[in-house]
């Protein structure tokens, strides 16, 4: 295989290098906490079941590796993406047609991934250069931003009303504060788990606080098996044209963020995974992951800036380290205490984490610009990037009845044309050339 021809020499683990098993352990469970708290979200917004969430995550990014021959160290988990679709169907036809729309959502991932398979991937150097692709991967970073402030600071009090609470907020710069000197000072393993360390002794100090409520801990079963729901067994299918319509058009909404992902982790891990193993066989992956999740009754999946970030702090690319969180993930979704004691950790000690973690693929982004020199005297490349950099951090969307363009796939789209459309330099700047010739 070609990808294991190549050695990165500036990480810890390269993509296809197995640590030692205690090692193993740590940095996979660092990887686990890491996604916990987003992964089981998006079921209890939309009315489905953490625990099925864990399960279908895991499977799926176990699938993800086998597919790409372990090339890509990606953790698939739910997608925010399909919220407000999911819960309008929930609404009118309940889950029979959210499964329905997830399904359909996978298949359109199968078919892109059929076309491409066919056309090749060429064209992304053409559609996505670094003047695009810089910008894209800082708003992925700094468009979550907002999402690690509120995890940080506020407080949701019974009636679901979020106050601001200054102790939260103290958490949260601790937890920032000790994973910083962890990433800094600690030498051996130490200095390859900071994120977990971090997550630890956040943890730890919310307990001194007073804001962690472990009556869910004890209440809970060692061993709970997972209430899935599969069709024509748990439920009846009829076909529902409402599920097609409002589910299946997120999929390409979300494949601007498989492409964004992949950009950083290509950027991070210092491969082309456009070309190898191809965008066809990782949107195939991510697909058939979201297909498994609508037949279990879990949520559709993508992969996960945070895990993202984890690699490019710690320098761990090892794929193995990814699957073993995705073991970890499964054996949680049937080990009740784990689950419950995961689901305990405070969301600013996330928020804490989330600091780091965002900002640092919103300054790979950065990087990409500076590695390859984009010229800001140059006038197109100005414009594209302040299009990019507001529409996406700003939250601007497009909404046409059930389809919705999420500021980042807006910005990304925005990007895109305007890299195609524009000329290589401004009239401006034309004639300034031809009188300094």
């Amino acid at each position: 295989m070609e990808e294991k021809k190549f050695r990165n020499t500036d990480v810890v683990l390269d993509i296809h290098d197995k640590p030692e098993p205690l090692q193993w352990l740590g940095l996979s469970l660092q990887h686990l906490f890491t996604m916990f708290g987003a992964n089981v979200l998006v079921p209890i917004l939309t009315g489905l079941e953490p625990s099925i969430a864990l399960f279908s995550s895991g499977v799926g990014t176990l699938l993800y590796i086998l597919i790409t021959k372990g090339a890509v160290p990606a953790y698939l988990g739910s997608s925010f993406a399909f919220i407000s679709a999911i819960n309008a169907l929930m609404a009118t036809q309940g889950y029979p047609a959210v499964a329905q729309g997830i399904v359909y959502a996978g298949i359109v991932y199968l078919i892109v991934a059929l076309v491409i398979a066919k056309i090749g991937s060429d064209w992304i150097n053409t559609m996505l250069p670094p003047v695009v692709v810089g910008p894209v991967i800082m708003v992925i970073g700094l468009g979550l931003a907002s999402t690690a402030s509120n995890q940080a600071m506020y407080r949701t009090l019974a009636s679901g009303e979020s106050v601001y609470d200054s102790k939260y907020f103290m958490v949260a710069l601790f937890t920032l504060g000790i994973t910083i000197f962890f990433n800094m000072y600690l030498k051996g393993f130490m200095s390859l788990i900071p994120i977990l360390l971090g997550i630890v002794s956040g943890y730890v100090f919310a307990l001194i606080v007073g804001i962690v409520d472990l009556t869910p801990v004890s209440e809970a079963a060692w061993f709970s098996l997972p209430a899935f729901q599969i069709p024509f067994v748990d439920y009846d299918v009829s076909f529902s044209l409402a599920a097609l319509t409002s589910m299946a058009p997120i999929a390409f909404v979300t494949m601007t963020e498989h492409m964004g992902h992949l950009m950083v982790l290509s950027k991070i891990t210092k491969r082309d995974f456009f070309k190898s193993p191809g965008l066809n066989k990782t949107l195939l992956a991510d697909g058939l992951s979201t297909i498994i999740g609508g037949f279990t009754g879990g949520p559709p999946t993508t992969s996960y800036g945070e895990n993202i970030g984890v690699l490019a702090i710690t320098k761990v690319h090892s794929v193995y380290v990814i699957g073993g969180a995705a073991v970890l993930a499964i054996l949680a979704g049937f080990i009740g205490k784990i689950s419950a004691l995961i689901l305990s950790i405070p969301t600013p000690v996330i928020g804490g984490i989330s600091f780091l973690l965002f900002g640092v693929i919103a300054s790979s982004g950065l990087r990409i610009l500076i590695d390859n020199k984009v010229d800001y005297d140059q006038k197109r490349n100005l414009v594209i990037t302040s299009a990019i950099m507001v529409i996406g951090i700003g939250g601007a969307y497009l909404k046409i009845g059930g389809f919705e363009l999420t500021s980042m796939a807006l910005a990304t789209v925005l990007g895109i044309v305007l890299n195609l459309v524009l000329p290589k330099h401004a009239r401006s700047e034309e004639i300034q050339n031809e009188v300094d010739i």
